[in-house]
């Protein structure tokens, strides 16, 4: 009769973790890689002359991380939008003050929306206040386009696939 390894369960036990941590380790570098794809501007990069510069994002879009109100938001940079546009959950987070009703005309059709003012909205070290802005329950929850109520203060430049963004002034 043979006599099993006393050791042998401790073995497989710190083989199953082993495992455990390389899958892990795995998944959260796949889901930092995901991230980075997505949004390349987690932290603007910023030049000594007060300028902001972006990396486009795979699918060919300014995405940046940036804060309106103080509150840390990812913004999406789009010249075709009158104003910055973000969702109804996200302004109720950010408690902001609901004003007129508005139709909103989007890729998707139209929506009800409301006007409202964002105290301070901030992309790297550039910072516009007093912005218009509006919400609406058919605006994506955790994305907010970056309109021209706040580009409209800014000179951009595109070279490649870099957006410089820089105060007018």
């Amino acid at each position: 009769m043979s006599e099993l390894n006393p050791h042998r369960r401790s073995g497989v036990i710190m083989l199953w973790i082993a495992w455990l941590l390389i899958l892990g380790g795995g998944w959260w570098g796949a889901d930092r890689w995901l991230l980075h794809q997505a949004n390349p501007n987690q932290q603007p990069a910023l030049n000594a002359n007060g300028s902001v510069v972006l990396e486009r994002n795979r699918q060919g879009h300014y995405v940046a991380t940036g804060e309106i109100n103080g509150h840390q938001v990812t913004f999406l940079l789009d010249t075709g939008a009158t104003t910055v546009a973000l969702s109804a959950r996200l302004a109720r987070e950010l408690d902001l003050q609901r004003g007129a009703s508005i139709q909103l005309d989007t890729a998707n059709g139209t929506a009800v929306g409301f006007t409202t003012r964002l105290k301070s909205v901030r992309l790297g070290d550039i910072e516009v206040r007093e912005v218009s802005a509006v919400f609406s329950d058919g605006m994506m929850d955790d994305t907010v386009l970056l309109g021209m109520s706040f580009l409209k203060h800014l000179e951009f430049t595109q070279r490649e696939n870099q957006l410089i963004l820089r105060p007018l002034g």
